[in-house]
């Protein structure tokens, strides 16, 4: 699916250094690993999973992937996917990522361990809120929308993001929240999976693990 995200998750790793606390570990990826979400933070039966390669992102590489889709306004297509590029450092540690999966839901949460720039990924959204993309630039396009949604964490940037292909709507939902100095954002769609016996419905089982999420790193 083209949309506003684009690869959001193949540009991870932002390089920092965390507070040194006595009797604590002061490596950021020490602590990334103590405040990812766990299997015991969510239902029994949801299926978790620790993703490996967390500073080259799930691509297996921190190098440039396929060109952006074509889109009018132009930049739409991989607009977030710049504005985190754009601010983020790579390294070892930087950041860590996990997958949740439920029968209905399926998500990639992920820590960084320097904050984004919201302002500039609302302004971009903003700026994206309808747009269309294209396969060939002869081509009517497909519409989408972004839209902004009202949340309870009010610091958090929600958006749940919309095509229309064949007459028929499909959305994802994707989430930014600087938590201190570090930031938590996640992608999530609507996948079926009748092997997993808990179920999940968007957008409101992907708000509450990210809010799960957010709140592991305020206290961590």
């Amino acid at each position: 699916m083209a949309v506003l995200v684009g690869s959001i998750v193949s540009v991870l790793g932002a390089s920092g250094c965390a507070p040194v606390v006595v009797g604590t570990p002061t490596w950021p990826g020490a602590t990334l690993e103590k405040v990812l979400v766990t299997p015991d933070d969510l239902p029994a039966g949801v299926q978790v999973d620790r993703v490996a390669g967390d500073d080259a992102g799930p691509g297996g590489t921190s190098g440039p992937g396929a060109p952006p889709m074509l889109t009018t306004p132009a930049g739409c297509s991989d607009g977030l996917t710049r504005v985190i590029a754009e601010s983020a450092e790579r390294g070892p540690g930087s950041a860590a990522q996990i997958i949740a999966a439920y029968d209905g839901a399926r998500m990639v949460l992920t820590v960084m361990t320097t904050a984004l720039p919201l302002d500039r990924l609302e302004a971009t959204a903003q700026r994206c809120a309808e747009f269309s993309t294209h396969f060939d630039p002869s081509d009517a396009g497909i519409p989408i929308t972004t839209t902004r949604l009202s949340v309870p964490r009010s610091s958090a940037l929600v958006y749940q993001q919309t095509m229309r292909l064949r007459g028929e709507d499909q959305s994802i939902y994707f989430a930014f929240e600087n938590v201190g100095n570090w930031a938590v954002f996640g992608i999530a769609f609507p996948t079926q999976n009748p092997s997993i016996a808990v179920k999940g419905a968007l957008p409101q089982t992907f708000l509450d693990v990210f809010d799960i999420q957010a709140h592991r790193v305020g206290v961590g």
